[in-house]
């Protein structure tokens, strides 16, 4: 089996397994707990904060540990919004769910409008004009890196127009995390999401990063955990792996970087010789570890399992978007056709893959793509 579907999740490090086995078993204290049992725990917490934190050059203040990526914005989006009594949304045309949806039912329950930047057919999104922002306060959203595409957004200009007018910027780092240098002030958010297994940690903990100058409500209830803001008892072990998955991230930066950048290069060229293969955002700056593209004629998820029983593990698009055969919203917001963004198919590496790899995932792939009418789109 070789995976290629490492925007969807990445393999446990076997570091990070290593660190988190003491509690999940002899280190089983409530991290409230003031006994030595408890403080054991409170000190993994604070030690893993303290990692994170780096990470993303913030103070462990900053780091709210919640169960993902997806309460992380959904705290986010729906805490800042207490802010406000009136306001406006903004949103990427090319949010992940996790945002998009938040971003949707604020606008209902709130009656605020909802807009949208405008987007290049390369995937980059647009400041907005100016009379949208002399409306009323703000509060935006805005993704450092897209799941999908892999595209990279330039998100400060936005969070220095916004911070002038008393607005609000929400970004979403899961998918930068790990694969670019992260500086929490220079994306000149407010708040940003981190999440675990997206740089080879555990399932089931993320982390909101929050500017210390704001304060957001919190959406639950029930314990004064995480500054009252999360409230329940802390996922020890996984907020531990979590921490040395973050050191391990910064320490190993620039050389997993450089690993899967140069095996990307390596799938791009040989998917530039191929006939029929388009490949999307090529020209726009991106993670180095992702590629999307498309064969005219193909439909996307029946490329994806005829490559499954071939033994590649990749996706058609966002895991949390899966679920029906529909073009590919975000490339479908790009202005790309909708057959060919139905039959999109997302390459995502990870840095225990090698150039071998590349060589016979492309062999297999062009004679898929030889092959009569098998897989091909029928819309």
């Amino acid at each position: 089996m070789i995976y290629l579907d490492h925007n969807a999740t990445t393999p446990l490090d076997e570091r990070v397994l290593e660190a988190m086995l003491p509690y999940l078993g002899r280190f089983y204290g409530n991290p409230s707990a003031l006994h030595r049992l408890g403080r054991l725990s409170r000190g993994a917490i604070d030690r893993a904060r303290e990692q994170v934190a780096a990470l993303v050059a913030v103070r462990p203040e900053q780091v709210i540990f919640t169960s993902g990526g997806t309460e992380a914005s959904n705290l986010a989006l729906w805490g800042l919004s207490q802010r406000f009594s009136s306001a406006r949304l903004l949103s990427g045309q090319t949010e992940h769910p996790s945002v998009s949806e938040p971003m949707e039912h604020l606008a209902k329950a709130r009656g605020w409008p909802l807009d949208y930047l405008p987007i290049h057919s390369g995937g980059v999104h647009s400041l907005p004009p100016d009379d949208l922002l002399a409306r009323g306060p703000v509060l935006a959203a805005l993704m450092l890196a897209n799941n999908e595409t892999g595209v990279l957004e330039e998100t400060r200009p936005l969070g220095e127009r916004l911070r002038a007018r008393g607005g609000l910027l929400h970004v979403d780092g899961v998918q930068a995390a790990g694969k670019i240098p992260l500086d929490f002030a220079a994306t000149g958010a407010h708040s940003l999401t981190l999440s675990a297994h997206k740089i080879r940690g555990p399932k089931g903990v993320g982390a909101l990063i929050l500017d210390p100058e704001v304060r957001i409500s919190p959406i639950t209830w029930g314990g004064g955990q995480e500054r009252g803001l999360r409230p329940g008892t802390e996922n020890v072990a996984g907020i531990v792996g979590f921490g040395i998955a973050a050191e391990l991230a910064l320490k190993e930066l620039e050389t997993r970087a450089l690993h899967m950048r140069t095996l990307r290069n390596r799938l791009e060229q040989g998917l530039s010789e191929m006939a029929g293969a388009t490949l999307h955002a090529a020209k726009s700056p991106r993670l180095p570890n992702t590629i999307q593209f498309s064969f005219e004629g193909w439909d996307g998820e029946a490329l994806v399992m005829a490559l499954d029983r071939e033994g590649f593990q990749l996706s058609s698009g966002s895991a949390c978007a899966s679920g029906g055969n529909e073009p590919s919203p975000v490339l479908m917001a790009m202005g790309v056709p909708p057959d060919l963004a139905r039959g999109a198919i997302r390459v995502s590496l990870g840095v225990e893959n090698e150039a071998p790899e590349m060589d016979s995932f492309l062999k297999t792939l062009a004679g898929l793509c030889r092959a009569p009418e098998e897989g091909r789109s029928t819309q």
